[in-house]
């Protein structure tokens, strides 16, 4: 079925990006400050994964931007049937770049490949400076990695160095983006990066 996703993609000339962090890392929000950044460029659809509930799919709604819920009920992650399947529905003459925010976890969503061009990790730094090496598979299959909430860098005790360190032991080819979505500080670059990715 990855295979599939991939030929949609390539026949209507889309890129695909696999969101993955975990639940209330910020992907939604991080979603949220791209659409609303003046130098984005990119005609966006969403593929959400959650569990229950179209609250994220309403919330890229409420921006313009065509979304597509899946709810996977008790499955941790997405496959690439369910992602064909919620392609099928979006506007694909109308879009050139699809994100497909993967279910709240840093564990099983990295093992499944989905068609996308590259997946991208999602971090905040409330979760700790532990996780690289805790949850090796995703950041070392990462083509980037985002570090969110650094807002709120001054009332945590988060290592900004050591995660800087243990990722490029990790996987040291990944782009790294350190970020607010909800400020705004280091957007600039995480939206180049998507304006960026081959059309």
């Amino acid at each position: 079925m990855a295979k599939q996703v991939r030929e949609l993609a390539l026949s209507h000339g889309l890129s695909i990006v696999n969101l993955v962090g975990s639940a209330g890392s910020g992907k939604t929000t991080l979603l949220e400050g791209t659409v609303r950044h003046p130098e984005f460029r990119r005609r966006l659809g969403v593929v959400e994964g959650d569990l229950a509930t179209t609250l994220d799919a309403d919330r890229m709604r409420n921006l313009g931007v065509p979304a597509v819920q899946i709810n996977t009920k008790s499955l941790c992650h997405l496959e690439a049937h369910m992602v064909l399947e919620a392609m099928r529905l979006l506007p694909l003459e109308e879009i050139d770049l699809v994100v497909v925010e993967n279910v709240g976890n840093l564990v099983c969503p990295a093992d499944f490949y989905l068609g996308e061009d590259l997946m991208v990790g999602v971090l905040s730094v409330t979760e700790g400076n532990d996780k690289v090496k805790k949850y090796p598979t995703l950041f070392s299959k990462a083509s980037a990695v985002v570090l969110n909430k650094v807002d709120l860098l001054p009332h945590l005790d988060f290592d900004l160095r050591r995660f800087e360190e243990e990722l490029e032991e990790v996987n040291p080819r990944a782009r790294v983006f350190v970020l607010s979505a909800r400020s705004g500080e280091g957007m600039d670059e995480w939206v180049g990066f998507l304006n960026a990715l081959r059309r």
